[in-house]
């Protein structure tokens, strides 16, 4: 994919998000807001993997714990969806770990306790998307 291919499917995501919020409003559990936008992105005809766990590889060893991303969208955009008053640092180095373990391009960071969602959302970009051609 280029980065111009990147930032429309993120665009579209967004869109996802957007109306997943306008029909429930704020207020609802995480994983309810997960699989309304998992639906969404189906429907668009995207491919969604949910809530798979990650293999982590520290030198030789391989560690297949259950530690699990919320959605990978197109095999290159991670979602991480919260339900909190603000996003914390933590949450950004989450988002930042899954993109690089997960060697996509970008990450989106979505809040569902807002009022707009377009303004709680946060893209987050590594070397993957730096190493995209431009068109």
């Amino acid at each position: 994919m280029t980065k111009k291919e990147i930032t429309q499917l993120s665009y579209e995501i967004v869109g996802c998000a957007i109306k997943v919020h306008k029909k429930l409003g704020p207020g609802l559990l995480e994983s309810i807001y997960e699989e309304c936008l998992k639906y969404e992105l189906l429907k668009k005809g995207f491919d969604v993997k949910q809530q798979v766990p990650i293999k982590i590889e520290y030198d030789e060893l391989i560690l297949e714990k259950e530690y699990r991303f919320d959605l990978l969208v197109n095999d290159c955009v991670v979602i991480e969806l919260k339900t909190v008053d603000k996003f914390e640092p933590i949450h950004e180095a989450i988002i930042l770990t899954y993109i690089n373990i997960l060697e996509v391009p970008q990450g989106l960071l979505i809040n569902f306790k807002t009022t707009n969602i377009t303004k709680s959302t946060k893209p987050f970009v590594n070397d993957y998307y730096r190493m995209l051609d431009d068109e």
